[in-house]
């Protein structure tokens, strides 16, 4: 019954491969044997603090390491949030170190599209009503570009171990809801 549930999303997002683009994307899903987990790793680091990329990709990577698929997707899904939560704490530096810079807040508060105050006001409204659990929370959406609530969250907190928890938590919560939702449409349809 495990192996029959979880082949619907293996099935749905092997449909989907091919549609993401991009070096990086193209990377993860030709990623193949252990080598694979280190790209996985790297890539889910680097998008958490520098690359704009698609943090679902991951789960289209072909690794063949002679696990059942329900193994496969969940080691796929444990190196992935581990990679990213690695990488948010980095971010979680940069953004400590944004906090004491006052040129670089300047020119982001002065940016075209204002990109502190729109993260800002999100991020404060999650952190006051949720505190940590609201950064996971808002990781755990999928296909929403997240670098943004990383980096106003690395601002506003000051806490290493809570913030690298709750991005490995909500990283791990935004694949495993993109599984529900891929595998329930792949099922409906």
């Amino acid at each position: 019954m495990i192996e029959t549930l979880s082949l619907t999303p293996i099935l749905a997002f092997d449909a989907l491969g091919g549609v993401l683009t991009g070096s990086g994307e193209a990377l993860v899903e030709s990623a193949t044997g252990w080598p694979g987990m280190g790209i996985i790793f790297g890539y889910s680091f680097l998008i958490a603090f520098a690359l704009p990329g698609p943090s679902e990709v991951v789960l289209l990577a072909p690794l063949d390491l002679g696990f059942p698929p329900w193994l496969r997707l969940s080691s796929i899904m444990l190196v992935s949030a581990t990679g990213k939560a690695a990488g948010s704490v980095v971010a979680f530096h940069l953004g400590q170190e944004v906090k004491r810079s006052g040129p670089i807040e300047r020119w982001l508060r002065e940016s075209r599209w204002d990109v502190l105050a729109w993260s800002e006001v999100r991020s404060v409204r999650l952190a006051q009503k949720y505190g940590y659990g609201g950064l996971a929370i808002a990781l755990s959406v999928p296909f929403f570009p997240d670098t943004i609530s990383i980096y106003a969250f690395a601002i506003l907190e000051k806490d290493y171990p809570k913030f690298a928890l709750a991005t490995f938590l909500g990283s791990l919560g935004r694949l495993v809801v993109t599984l529900g939702v891929v595998g329930g449409f792949a099922a409906v349809f």
